[in-house]
């Protein structure tokens, strides 16, 4: 046991350093089911969404204020499907209300799935940890660099590990290097071109550490989890006010019974949503904040008409090439990255089957004799919106994201289809590649894969059009409470009085190969900010 001092304040932390937490799951004295909690409640904070950004905010307000996070999912600890790295995946078939993965199809036709589990998208993701570039850093306005580094370390220390390359990734790290994504940059956190080992949230033994893992850091005694707790709307003062302020939160617990969380009343009190690039767009506009016509359409009392919420939601393209391999591969998940000059970030696994597909979507071979390399375009242009569907917060907005409107989108995704083919030509990866198998052969095989438009063409007449049928998901969906648009650059709703929001909503670009490691940096990055400006604020008084 070992006890630090956290700005002034003593925290016990059982087992505190890496290495020693995973298997055996934290007893958080302070962790409960929302049936536990008493019907009104008051805190100086209220922090909705459990997530990457939001465990870190709960975290550092804690040590010296009393804070609330509201989780709609469970605890990821003793579910060997999120916590085991060999089950990767098994949750995005899991269509039950119970299920840490929440699966959606934008209206573009893409299957999507948004996080529903404390931890966030750090307890499904693929475990890929790797720094946001500097254009994210100005783009979020954080202008402590100290701080920033400071942040970082602090979830390092806690959730991020060096990989082990296995055989595969070896040779596709010589491969793409070979194909022109150079420099070999060998292990390193920072976002540079070339090919490059990055962090994983996966230890040696398999084992994923999430964002829940840096609750080891909270004061037990300021902070309150509800686990299946779901908030259903903010609540604002209008009257006598020339802009509405928060107050409180409605949420409901498993069993639909309703709670009321309310803020204490302090001159600095806060509600904090970080619910996500789904959530959080949508918690807004069933509390009255949106554009005029979805709080008409769906009879919502509006508190302010806010037209830009749910606007400018963005996914990045991904498209994915499977290879079979003549000799056995081990499985394991994202571990390097090519960072290519025009805009592409190629990443693979193997042994993994990423598709979900039955034996026979894999026409005569297996994904367990084979990896998947994929290209994620950088920036996109194409953006869509998001609205709401009904005014259940269970239930999944709508949402476009316009994949490849913009031709620069397309061009760059072209640019990344090339480099990942010049990669399995290459002399380095020749041992993972039947030798009598053409890239068209390859092709051909991956656009009879159930999960192309339209299915099961014959073969593919162009990258392009590759490109097109091929589109899929990298989960790093972002925008709807956009910076400078809805929030202002500390975070804070414009309009509107006591609300922030810090999540991937308010991202215009998102950051990095892999947005966790730049979101859980971020949210310890604001916490910390919020906690210094009131603990300033109460001394001066």
């Amino acid at each position: 046991m070992l006890t630090y001092a956290l700005l002034g304040t003593f925290v016990t932390i059982l087992c505190f350093h890496k290495f020693c937490s995973g298997e055996i799951p934290p007893n958080y004295t302070f962790m409960h089911e929302a049936t536990k909690a008493p019907k009104i409640s008051y805190y100086d904070y209220i922090v909705i969404g459990g997530g990457t950004t939001g465990i870190p905010i709960a975290t550092s307000l804690s040590q010296n204020y009393s804070v609330l996070l509201l989780e709609r999912g469970a605890s990821p600890y003793g579910n060997p499907n999120i916590t085991n790295k060999a089950n990767f995946g098994s949750y995005f078939s899991d269509n039950s209300p119970d299920s840490p993965s929440q699966r959606f199809v934008s209206v573009d036709g893409v299957v999507n799935a948004r996080p529903r589990v404390l931890g966030g998208g750090t307890s499904i993701n693929a475990g890929f940890y790797s720094h946001g570039e500097a254009r994210f850093i100005k783009e979020a306005k954080l202008k402590d660099e100290r701080l920033i580094d400071e942040s970082y370390q602090w979830v390092e220390k806690v959730m991020v590990f060096k990989p082990v390359l296995t055989r595969w990734h070896s040779a596709l790290e010589g491969s793409l290097v070979e194909a022109g994504v150079a420099p070999k940059n060998g292990f390193t956190y920072d976002h540079i071109i070339g090919t490059k080992v990055g962090g994983t949230i996966f230890d040696q033994n398999g084992t994923r550490h999430t964002a829940a893992d840096l609750l080891r850091y909270a004061n037990p005694k300021g902070l309150c989890i509800l686990l299946h707790a779901t908030a259903h709307k903010i609540l604002f003062k209008t009257k006598g006010r020339s802009r509405p302020m928060a107050y409180g939160v409605v949420y409901e617990d498993a069993s639909g019974r309703k709670y009321r969380a309310y803020l204490k009343g302090g001159r600095m009190d806060e509600i904090i949503l970080s619910a996500g690039a789904l959530g959080s767009p949508q918690l807004l506009m069933l509390s009255g904040i949106g554009p005029k016509d979805q709080l008409h359409t769906h009879n919502i009392k509006p508190v302010l008409y806010h037209p830009l919420i749910g606007q400018d939601m963005v996914d990045n393209p991904l498209n994915e090439i499977f290879i079979p391999s003549p000799i056995p591969v081990a499985q394991s998940l994202v571990d390097i990255v090519g960072i290519t000059q025009s805009g592409n970030y190629i990443e693979a696994v193997e042994g993994v089957n990423l598709i979900g597909g039955t034996a026979s979507d894999y026409q005569g071979y297996s994904y367990e004799m084979g990896g998947f390399i994929f290209e994620k375009v950088n920036y996109p242009n194409s953006k869509g919106n998001l609205k709401l569907k009904n005014r259940n917060p269970a239930n999944n907005p709508s949402v476009t994201f316009n994949y490849f409107k913009e031709p620069n989108d397309l061009r760059k995704c072209v640019l990344g289809v090339k480099a990942i083919l010049t990669a399995i030509e290459s002399k380095a990866f020749s041992k993972f590649k039947y030798a009598n198998m053409t890239i068209q052969d390859i092709l051909d095989l991956n656009v009879k894969m159930p999960t192309s438009f339209p299915v099961h063409a014959n073969t593919s007449s162009s990258l392009e059009q590759y490109c097109k049928d091929n589109v899929k998901t990298i989960w790093h969906y972002h925008g709807g409470c956009q910076m400078g648009k809805v929030v202002n650059e500390d975070y804070k709703i414009l309009g509107v009085n006591a609300v922030r929001v810090i999540d991937g909503s308010t991202l215009t670009n998102s950051p990095g190969t892999n947005p966790q490691a730049s979101l859980l940096m971020l949210g310890r990055y604001m916490g910390v900010t919020i906690l210094n400006k009131r603990l300033a604020s109460d001394k001066s008084k």
